[in-house]
């Protein structure tokens, strides 16, 4: 799938600046470090990168996936290279069950995440995905998460003075979901961490953070190594998911296995050669339903989802994709990095800056814990005087939508879309604005428009009446909305212990 390099004078220059890392002492750079040396986001910087591409002046080693040096080419314009050198010239990055996932993607839609390219939805709408996470089982590609492997004597003492969680408290076969923050105590990212042994650990992020563990581990006996591209992660989310890992995985107490948990299994033999690859299942998930996410060596992925699909045969499984995922986690009132709060990393202006009570994540912070910690002292002031924003679950009134599209004669042109990303004022009622909405849709399964709204802390209490600005037709309008608990659909599924295998309900 070609991909269109960034166009303008300014991408151009970016995009040399890029350049300029490459020389004939370190011709060779990975996605990661060329980005963090930058200070660009992994996506950010391969667009860039697809300047240099259009010129022949770098491509792909296929043996290291690492981006390459061309110095040779002679590019200079024209029809762009195919092959130079023996290398694949720049095109975007495929994870280890991309084969898999682009023989189901009819729709043939993809979206880039960090750098890879991902099913945004399989068949032409995501109705049958969405529903498959909430009513069977959907196996989603989560790959693209950055991965770290944290080792040695001061592994959790790197952990305890990075992250605000208390590692002291995470026993091995756990899973702590955590946020990070800068001195500042304003919120760089958030992410699970799991603990595998006593002096191992396994972090996962939206956006790389191999530099900022480092240096937070400088005189530590810790070892901090990047394994993104080693590892391949699937979830498989829904009320039939328990049911589906039993048959593919071996030597997993799925019955006894609580939320957050972790363990290690083999695959089975429901694809026959594929008996006795190692996999490391966990509880976890970002859809707010009964889930596991299987992390596999990479080169075992395949094997990985032909079990899991040959497994769900008979529960009704399906590929679900980016669009779908959004979906479900907006009702599960999950916060995603770069939409509903910004990273104090690459944040444009202080007022963008968020600390993690300020983004819906105050609960990751253990102020009572031993160690210090990046950020402690400004989180510690900003408990006693309480944070100035809240991130809140808003219920549009969906009589009053209904009665101002009916001004133009039209229904409400807003069920059975997906999930929107565009920011949207929130005002006190025939007031000012008092916050923004980042992320909002149409919930087939609640059948209410639903949003995830930051807001000043005066007007986050629940039951509070605001007003979200909607368009209606060519004009924006406002629409009663109230302030309601997150998350917006909880089931009980999603944490149970007990002995028989999952299903609806």
């Amino acid at each position: 799938m070609a991909r269109r390099a960034p166009q303008g004078t300014q991408a151009i220059q970016r995009a040399l600046s890029l350049y300029r890392s490459f020389t004939p002492e370190q011709p060779e750079h990975r996605l990661t470090d060329l980005a963090a040396a930058h200070g660009l986001h992994p996506s950010t910087a391969h667009r860039l990168l697809g300047v240099l591409e259009a010129e022949g002046l770098v491509g792909r080693n296929p043996d290291t996936q690492g981006y390459l040096w061309l110095p040779e080419s002679g590019y200079g314009g024209g029809e762009r290279p195919v092959r130079r050198n023996g290398m694949r010239l720049l095109e975007p990055l495929r994870t280890p069950f991309h084969r898999r996932t682009e023989a189901l993607c009819e729709s043939d839609a993809w979206r880039d995440w960090s750098g890879y390219t991902c099913a945004l939805n399989y068949e032409p709408q995501p109705d049958y995905e969405y529903w498959a996470v909430r009513n069977t089982a959907a196996l989603i590609d989560v790959s693209p998460l950055f991965k770290y492997e944290i080792t040695g004597v001061d592994a959790e003492r790197l952990l305890d003075r990075v992250m605000t969680r208390d590692f002291t408290k995470c026993r091995v076969g756990r899973v702590m979901y955590t946020s990070w923050c800068n001195e500042d105590g304003h919120l760089l990212q958030d992410g699970n961490v799991q603990r595998l042994e006593r002096e191992r650990f396994l972090v996962s992020a939206a956006e790389p953070c191999l530099r900022w563990l480092e240096d937070c581990g400088l005189g530590m006996d810790a070892l901090v190594r990047d394994v993104s591209t080693d590892l391949g992660v699937l979830a498989l989310q829904g009320p039939r998911a328990r049911a589906i890992a039993e048959a593919a995985i071996q030597g997993v107490d799925f019955a006894g296995m609580r939320y957050f948990d972790l363990a290690g299994g083999e695959l089975g033999d429901a694809a026959g050669e594929d008996r006795g690859v190692p996999v490391t299942v966990t509880r976890t998930g970002y859809t707010g339903d009964l889930g596991y996410e299987f992390w596999v060596a990479s080169e075992d992925a395949e094997a990985l989802w032909d079990s899991l699909t040959v497994a769900g045969a008979d529960h009704g499984l399906r590929p679900a994709g980016l669009l779908a995922l959004d979906m479900v986690r907006v009702e599960a009132g999950l916060v995603l990095i770069d939409v509903d709060y910004v990273s104090a990393a690459h944040a444009e202006i202080e007022v963008l800056k968020v600390t993690p009570a300020e983004a819906g994540l105050g609960f990751t912070v253990k102020l009572d814990k031993e160690a210090d910690f990046t950020g402690r002292r400004a989180l510690e002031r900003e408990r006693e005087r309480g944070p100035a924003w809240a991130m809140v679950g808003l219920e549009v009134d969906w009589f009053e939508l209904e009665r101002l599209w009916e001004e133009i004669d039209l229904r409400p042109q807003v069920v059975g879309e997906p999930a929107s990303r565009e920011p949207t004022p929130v005002f006190a009622p025939g007031g000012e604005q008092v916050g923004q909405c980042t992320t909002r849709f149409f919930s087939p399964l609640l059948k209410k428009y639903i949003g995830l709204a930051t807001v000043q802390a005066d007007a986050a209490a629940l039951g509070t009446a605001l007003e979200l600005e909607v368009a209606v037709g060519y004009g924006r309008r406002r629409a009663g909305a109230r302030v309601v608990k997150r998350p917006f659909f909880n089931p009980a599924r999603k944490t149970a212990v007990g002995s028989a295998s999952g299903g609806h309900g």
